[in-house]
């Protein structure tokens, strides 16, 4: 099982669009993009043939504050601009919303709900002063997966600076984590298995009570940190089956060196563990 790189071409654009009674923020994205579901990341690279394209847009208020709830809203359509009235279920959910804030201090993971007509909403509380990026996935009816990059921003001054923690082995909750790999060195452009061993804080047991998650063992989301996030520092990779009890593991590639952060979730008793880690590829 092997990741499958993804192509596009991109031409986004910011729109603002201003109402006596009412003023909207408006961003657009084009998007050429294909993906399987053993596990993918955005290269950025040249691959002619591609004939899956959308237009994602994001509408939200032009100034958010953090810690206050604000309605977002994502339309999908063609190149024509029409909207894509049907959409395909994939892990469970017609869209996948991944947002993150660009110095990937917070993760999130939501699914806004289909009206119609291409729309999709969801009300959402920003946590943190800065800018955010927002990846949408999401497949248009007899198509292949999509992912659309939108961007907003919290109003303020940021003047929290991350920091890197290389550490493989956290607790969260009453669940230990250790991230192992198949190679001892992950080296870009290289296949590897990621392999999340979870562990009851209480006696360091494996875990044999984890539930299905979007209809997987985990999810995973890892990002590439750069000063301004795209589809190429994005991979999404789906879950290996038949996998030991307490580890559920991901194979992918990791396209380019740096600095990557890992977001693996997984179901416990309906509460989601969300498990982040920084790896350094060379």
């Amino acid at each position: 099982m092997k990741p499958f790189v993804t192509a596009l071409t991109v031409s986004a654009t910011l729109l603002l669009a201003q109402g006596c009674a009412s003023s909207i923020k408006s961003q657009e994205t084009s998007v050429s993009t294909t993906s399987s579901h053993s596990g993918h990341s955005m290269s950025g690279m040249e691959m002619p043939g591609l004939s899956e394209t959308a237009i994602a847009k994001l509408t939200a208020p032009p100034s958010i504050t953090p810690n206050t709830p604000v309605p977002l809203v994502i339309e999908i359509k063609d190149q024509s601009g029409k909207a894509f009235a049907n959409f395909d279920t994939f892990q469970t959910k017609l869209m996948h919303l991944i947002v993150v804030s660009d110095n990937l201090q917070f993760f999130s993971h939501i699914h806004p709900e289909y009206k119609t007509n291409g729309r999709f909403e969801v009300e959402y509380n920003f946590p943190l002063v800065g800018k955010y990026t927002l990846f949408s996935d999401y497949k248009p009816s007899g198509q292949k997966e999509q992912v659309s990059v939108l961007k907003t921003q919290v109003s303020g001054n940021s003047l929290i600076t991350p920091k890197i923690d290389l550490n493989l082995t956290k607790t969260f909750a009453d669940t230990k984590v250790n991230l192992t790999f198949s190679e001892p060195t992950i080296r870009a452009g290289k296949e590897v298995t990621l392999i999340f061993n979870l562990q009851q804080t209480s006696n360091n047991q494996p875990i044999t009570d984890l539930q299905p998650y979007l209809g997987e063992q985990g999810h995973l989301v890892i990002l590439k940190q750069s000063s301004s996030l795209t589809r190429a520092d994005y991979i999404h990779a789906h879950a290996m089956k038949d996998t030991p009890a307490g580890k559920v593991q991901f194979m992918t590639t990791f396209p380019q060196p740096g600095k990557y952060k890992l977001w693996g979730q997984f179901n416990r008793h309906g509460k989601i563990v969300t498990a982040d880690f920084w790896v350094n590829v060379i």
